[in-house]
């Protein structure tokens, strides 16, 4: 199943995504980083809030566009007009001298030249077409994007279905020449020779004076109108780049100390201390690796580097195939978010005289939409551990509420107590736990998922990585567990999603 909008639980304040707005610039610096807001009362507020976040591009999304997967609660009760909130955006990023720093974007059910001018001039430079082209492509609306049925082969996997489209690049073509000549037609008539020109010259337009309807012709357009004035040295568009902060960051020296390992594969060593100014770590030294080996990255441990101190947030995010990482210490936010195939270990300082399975190590939303790797934390996590977790594999000693909310794929090994709504909409992949207070089942959604005893092949694979946990961590509970196996054992849960349980014995039945 689908959830369209994608829930996005590593975002809960502007901070959070000045955070993720940082993660990606460093996994790819050539990125323009551009966030979607909801045209909506206050948007102008939000806008300026990202354009501090340092985002590259804000785009006002209009409430008549949407996929063919929205609910349609939401194609029909959420949002406002997209002139509201660019307007708004608009006005609110000139009177906090912010306007210069972002592109400003509008979309929804932009169809015509007549559309782009107007948004134009109520302050947009970008502009998504996107339901008209998709139209102009073969589109019929049929609203059932999310079910692999479309009729004329748009948006579907089905090969027969595919044979079914009609679509030809020229139409596309065609229709943004028109759109193109039709704005070039308004700008002649309105005298402006380029879009600059134009950007936030509201002025230009006025309202139609031959409305009769009682309640259209009462329509106040005075705020939408107004045209804020710019101080000396500010423009009504971008005309400079965000300072994302990156010529000050740990991974220049990773880079350096990478360099043998880049050039021809040699194993590398290294030892850094760090403080929670040190934010995400290793998302730029994955980068270079996927820039020369691709999506296979580097044979395992070929960079292993040991960090000691307290790491900022999302250590180890986007870390790809060929790092080992292990802190020695602590962590914020976000560890492992987006993993691709990298190992990082976190275990506690030895002079530490916390108890590790007693106490938390690592922050919130760890492992959020992880792909592949390996994560081992002596220690506790925060909420939200391993959501949207599609492949990796990760033992930890404890977590918070929410834990594998939304999971997808990967293994997850709980040593510890979990919090409440484990598991909510989990959908895929396994996790054991174990149930050392004897409350998990009493703090697990079990909507979509059934608690099964242990299998044959579930003890050899948690007993591997209880090994393998010891051996990174030197982790006290996980040696107890295997010194007491025969016993223990006995207290493990095995969280098993009904849909995936369900796929795995259809692929055993055909086999």
């Amino acid at each position: 199943g689908l959830i369209s909008p994608p829930p996005h639980h590593d975002i809960y304040s502007i901070e959070d995504l000045a955070q993720l707005i940082f993660d990606l610039k460093n996994a790819n610096r050539q990125a323009r980083i551009n966030v979607k807001l909801v045209s909506k009362a206050g948007v102008g507020t939000i806008a300026a809030g990202v354009a501090k976040a340092h985002a590259d591009v804000i785009l006002i999304a209009g409430f008549d566009g949407g996929t063919g997967a929205s609910p349609i609660s939401s194609i029909k009760h959420a949002g406002l007009p997209w002139e509201l909130g660019l307007a708004e955006a608009h006005q609110t990023l000139v009177k906090n001298k912010l306007r210069s720093r972002v592109v400003l974007q509008a979309d929804g059910q932009v169809k015509t030249g007549r559309d782009i001018v107007i948004a134009t001039l109520l302050g947009a430079e970008e502009w998504g077409v996107s339901t008209a082209a998709l139209v102009a492509g073969g589109c019929i609306m049929m609203r059932k994007c999310h079910l692999n049925t479309c009729p004329v082969g748009v948006a579907t996997q089905d090969p027969e279905l595919r044979k079914l489209f009609s679509g030809k690049p020229e139409d596309i073509v065609n229709l943004f020449t028109f759109l193109a000549e039709e704005v070039r037609e308004t700008m002649a008539y309105l005298g402006f020779r380029t879009i600059n020109e134009m950007v936030g010259r509201a002025q230009f337009l006025k309202k139609r004076e031959n409305i009769d309807h009682w309640k259209a012709k009462k329509i106040d357009f005075t705020d939408i109108l107004h045209v804020e004035r710019n101080e000396p040295g500010q423009s009504l568009y971008n005309t400079e780049e965000q300072d994302h902060g990156m010529a000050m960051i740990l991974d220049w020296g990773l880079l350096k100390q990478s360099k043998l390992a880049l050039e021809s594969k040699t194993p590398v060593f290294g030892t850094f201390k760090v403080k929670n100014t040190d934010r995400t770590i290793g998302t730029m030294l994955s980068n270079e690796i996927s820039k020369l080996y691709g999506s296979e990255g580097l044979p395992d441990n070929t960079i292993n580097f040991k960090f000691e101190g307290s790491a900022g947030q999302s250590f180890g995010a986007f870390a790809t195939k060929g790092l080992s990482f292990e802190l020695q210490g602590e962590a914020n936010d976000y560890v492992g978010k987006g993993l691709s195939g990298a190992q990082l270990a976190i275990y506690p300082a030895p002079e530490s005289s916390l108890v590790p399975e007693d106490n938390i190590i690592i922050g919130n939303v760890a492992l959020f939409g992880a792909t592949s790797g390996h994560l081992f934390v002596n220690g506790q996590a925060g909420e939200r551990f391993a959501v949207r977790n599609s492949g990796a594999t990760a033992v930890v000693e404890g977590v918070g509420d929410h834990g594998c909310e939304y999971m997808t794929g990967g293994r997850a090994l709980i040593l510890g107590a979990t919090g409440r709504n484990f598991a909510a909409g989990m959908s895929g992949g396994i996790a054991w736990i174990y149930d050392i207070n004897d409350d998990f089942r009493e703090n697990c959604n079990q909507e979509m998922v059934d608690l099964d005893p242990l299998e044959s092949e579930d003890e050899t694979a948690i007993i591997a990585l209880l090994k393998r946990h010891v051996l990174l961590t030197n982790s006290r509970r996980a040696d107890f567990i295997l010194q007491n196996w025969s016993r223990e054992k006995n207290k493990f849960i095995k969280v098993f999603p009904r849909e995936y349980k369900h796929v795995i014995r259809q692929k055993l039945v055909e086999a």
